[in-house]
């Protein structure tokens, strides 16, 4: 059973496009992520879900309900975690809880199974005024406050952005549990690493979806060879690769350059002497395997070409 159904959403900001006719689905139970870089759209769907804005056109229903029509009805059903630190900086953790509960008619000892968890790790901080806290601990206490309630639908809108490694893993690992429990999590993020951590991803870039399937599906619908290659100076390196006349892609990956050609098979003998003779030491060049970002920056190059 779905329990998000978009079609045809658009919305636009003067002459800004955000969103440019979307539709897909969520099914219930899923953790479904929207992966994209800012300026994507990812906030301006997330609205549009959470009733908070309306679309210029299209439709979105969420748990049976229209956003526009049904918005009263839908509003207690949903636990919403913007992008930026929504909380009352100047009241405690505590005092932050018990508001939020409150609003919902509910209070932080009838739900805190729910929450406990996450909660816990807050528990010796309770005193502590909200913005004193760290930005991992800003982020559990949010998602605490967008729990209270019992949400039948969790929207995160880049909720492990600002955060220490660690904390994004550990936020991921909480946001599973809370999907095995039952709760369908909606989250985006501008990090292509954590698209492995949901069940589908939907590919935003400029307002579009260009592609929606499982992490697995996505890497595996790329299909040009890549090759790794590395040199002593990464900067020569990149402006001689996209100097090259075969060259159809070159990015950055970490200490690497991720590189394809327009040839269906790299020559790689032929482009280490290319290299070499433009003066580079230290050259590395060895086949790699692809990876979302990979994929994602295909995706996103097809659509600017084509956009």
């Amino acid at each position: 059973m779905n329990i998000v159904e978009v079609k045809n959403i658009s919305k636009s900001y003067g002459k800004t496009t955000a969103l440019d006719d979307l539709s897909f689905e969520v099914a219930g139970g899923e953790l479904f992520g929207f992966i994209g870089p800012d300026g994507a759209g990812k906030t301006s769907l997330f609205r549009i879900l959470t009733t908070l804005t309306k679309p210029d056109c299209g439709t979105a229903n969420v748990l049976g309900m229209d956003v526009i029509e049904d918005y009263r009805s839908l509003r207690p059903l949903l636990g919403y975690m913007p992008g930026q630190f929504a909380l009352y900086q100047d009241l405690s953790v505590r005092e932050n809880m018990n508001f939020f509960a409150s609003v919902f008619g509910t209070s932080l000892e009838e739900n805190y199974d729910l929450v406990a968890p996450i909660y816990s790790q807050l528990e010796k901080f309770e005193d502590r005024l909200a913005g004193a806290l760290s930005g991992g601990m800003k982020q559990k206490l949010a998602l605490s406050c967008a729990l209270i309630h019992k949400p039948e639908l969790l929207v995160l809108d880049e909720p492990t952005t600002g955060v220490d490694a660690v904390s994004r893993q550990e936020f991921w690992e909480m946001l599973r549990r809370l999907n095995d429990e039952g709760i369908t999590v909606i989250a985006s993020t501008p990090y292509m690493d954590e698209a492995g951590q949901c069940d589908r991803v939907a590919l935003i870039d400029e307002g579009n979806i260009l592609q929606i399937d499982t992490p697995e599906n996505i890497v595996r619908s790329f299909r040009k060879p890549i090759l790794a290659v590395k040199a002593t100076s990464m900067y020569r390196l990149i402006k001689e690769l996209r100097g090259y006349p075969w060259t159809h892609s070159v990015q950055p990956f970490g200490e690497y350059v991720h590189y394809t050609e327009q040839r269906e098979e790299p020559n790689i003998d032929e482009l280490e002497a290319y290299l070499t003779d433009a003066g580079l030491s230290g050259i590395s060049i060895k086949p790699t395997s692809p990876d979302i970002e990979d994929s994602f920056i295909a995706l996103m190059k097809d659509n600017h070409t084509h956009g």
